[in-house]
């Protein structure tokens, strides 16, 4: 019998409130998830301990599961290699296995790798507050706020901050 092994979602999350008035313990898994500055995004594949993580942080982050195409715009846009430069097909082709941003996107989907394996990609991204704002930054996502698991409606978020 062969067992099929299951491949963990990619989970975005960003963090929407600030840095003033955080507990200890917040801020050290904060800067764990490398989101240290509000509206930064980092990628973490779905496992019990990430999960843990922003169980803990959710009364500063947002998080859900990322779809090909927002994780493209975002690659696009607002990928950044080191010394602040755009994240480009030709960086992409010299330095990895993969040939496009596009074929990239889906490799991190698909658990092939792991943005931490990318050399010289920095490993968040530098998001622009989201346009029209924020329902609310003290309220869950569930009670009408944009604090805590919000599922697929990252994508929107995402899209409207690249």
């Amino acid at each position: 019998m062969s067992q099929k092994q299951e491949i963990p979602e990619l989970l975005a999350v960003i963090r929407i409130r600030g840095r003033i008035n955080v507990f200890y313990k917040v801020k050290q898994t904060l800067d764990m998830l490398n989101i240290r500055k509000t509206n930064y995004m980092s990628l973490f594949p779905k496992t019990p301990s990430h999960l843990g993580m922003l169980k803990r942080a959710k009364d500063h982050v947002t998080w859900g599961e990322i779809n090909p195409e927002a994780l493209e715009h975002v690659l696009r846009k607002r990928g950044e290699i080191e010394g602040r430069q755009k994240l480009t097909d030709k960086f992409v082709k010299e330095n990895t296995e993969y040939a496009t941003i596009k074929s990239l996107s889906k490799a991190l989907l698909n658990g092939e790798t792991v943005i931490q394996q990318i050399p010289q990609l920095k490993k968040f991204f530098r998001l622009h507050p989201a346009r029209k704002g924020y329902k609310s930054v003290k309220r869950n996502y569930a009670d009408g706020g944009d604090l805590g698991y919000r599922g697929s409606a990252i994508n929107e978020l995402i899209v409207r901050m690249a």
